[in-house]
């Protein structure tokens, strides 16, 4: 009987991962223009991390985490989000002793149990940028400029970027209380969930996807109308900075983020050609966390988006990128056969992607192989021409051949030829 994978667990098969490793490749190049370095997590981590640092009453926490006991009894969680990770790291590792903002960009694998659905699946990948040491409103330009210039690099269109403020410690109990009085008057049209949002934390109501609830939220008190003075200058001066930068911007009061320990400067990037589910990536400012796990009291802000999600849109806006061998070497006869693996060697180690047929195939079966495997070139090597000291190399495209000398220079003018 044939074992196939667990439902939402997905391949990511070859010519799907170039366009994965264009989008990582980019992420780097960017990324690294802003200051971050790239860090790495465990995938498991101990499952206190994630209830503390996500907090108790969010969906992934309540619902969604894969969560069990190893041989010692210990609960361990397969990490569903890479913040709470990286925190953990930053204070285990004491990093927060440079006396400098510290900036970390990370790429892995998360876990959540849902329903999978088209971009979104219970093993997932995510890009994970965060950032600590400063509650300064450029750091949070800094991190949604960061955002928008990696999109913008990729080509992602029409890509905008919605901010909100949730207040602080502060001001946001007032909020919290005034949402807590709105939807007790209609609690009958809340859905089950939100009943028990109502009674545990009013503000994951706003962030309901049921349409009898969206509706509600729509007429639900304004935060802003609760911002103190502190919260409210921040975020004034974020939304004139990304005016300033030119980065498109528009304010949506109703957005929160979907996990307790955000504050103050929320965001999304989103895009139209994603649909209703528009969100690329989001994030936020979490000041409080990495004091709640164990640290001093140290400010961070950072964002993750769906490398599925990203990948899809990508696609959608125009032909996937395939790979493509420089250089096939079709040789015959067991001479030329020694000669091509010799020579294979050498140009590979020197940067090309060159490959052979591993069997004893005649030339036209040979050249066949060249073209399924997306070959520029094509190198032919037989008897005759080792006896000639020279090989043909042949343009796949335009079917023009060459002959070149086999003397010292002849890895040098391969080169050269694959390089046009």
């Amino acid at each position: 009987m044939e074992i196939r994978s667990i439902r939402g667990m997905n391949d990511i098969l070859p010519e799907a991962s170039i366009q994965w490793k264009n989008i990582r490749q980019t992420m780097a190049e960017v990324l690294e223009c802003y200051g971050f370095r790239e860090i790495l997590v465990p995938v498991l981590e101990e499952t206190r991390l994630f209830k503390r640092g996500i907090g108790e009453t969010t969906d992934i926490v309540e619902k969604e985490m894969y969560t069990f006991e190893d041989r010692s009894g210990q609960s361990l969680t397969l990490r569903p989000e890479a913040t709470a990770s990286i925190v953990r790291a930053y204070v285990q590792h004491h990093l927060y002793q440079s006396g400098k903002v510290e900036k970390f960009y990370f790429w892995g694998p998360m876990f959540r149990y849902e329903r999978p659905q088209k971009g979104r699946f219970r093993q997932f990948y995510q890009i994970d940028v965060e950032a600590f040491g400063s509650n300064d409103p450029s750091l949070d330009v800094d991190i949604i400029a960061s955002l928008y210039h990696f999109l913008d690099t990729l080509s992602v269109p029409n890509v905008t970027i919605e901010i909100n403020s949730l207040g602080c410690p502060a001001c946001r109990p007032a909020y919290q209380k005034a949402l807590k009085d709105y939807f007790s008057a209609v609690r009958d049209n809340l859905c089950g969930d939100c009943k028990n949002r109502l009674v545990r934390n009013p503000l994951r109501i706003l962030d309901c996807k049921v349409p009898s609830c969206h509706e509600l939220v729509l007429k639900a008190p304004d935060i802003q109308n609760f911002l103190c003075d502190s919260c409210r200058n921040h975020y004034g001066t974020v939304r004139n900075t990304l005016e300033r930068l030119s980065i498109p911007y528009r304010t949506n009061p109703r957005m929160v983020r979907g996990l307790d320990y955000y504050v103050q400067t929320a965001f999304e990037a989103v895009s139209e050609n994603l649909g209703a589910q528009s969100a690329v990536a989001g994030g936020g400012r979490y000041d409080g966390l990495v004091q709640q796990l164990g640290g001093p009291d140290i400010p961070g802000i950072g964002y993750a988006m769906g490398m599925e999600r990203l990948a899809m849109i990508l696609e959608d806006m125009s032909q996937p990128l395939s790979w493509k061998c420089d250089l096939f070497i079709a040789a015959l006869g067991e001479e030329a056969r020694r000669f091509s693996i010799d020579l294979a060697a050498k140009l590979r180690g020197e940067g090309k992607i060159c490959e052979f047929s591993y069997d004893n195939k005649g030339l036209k079966a040979q050249m066949k192989l060249a073209n399924r495997l997306g070959a520029r070139f094509a190198l032919i090597v037989g008897e005759d021409e080792l006896q000639k000291k020279q090989v043909v190399l042949r343009n796949m495209r335009t079917r023009e051949q060459t002959t070149l000398p086999i003397n010292n220079t002849l890895s040098e003018k391969l080169k050269s030829n694959l390089s046009i």
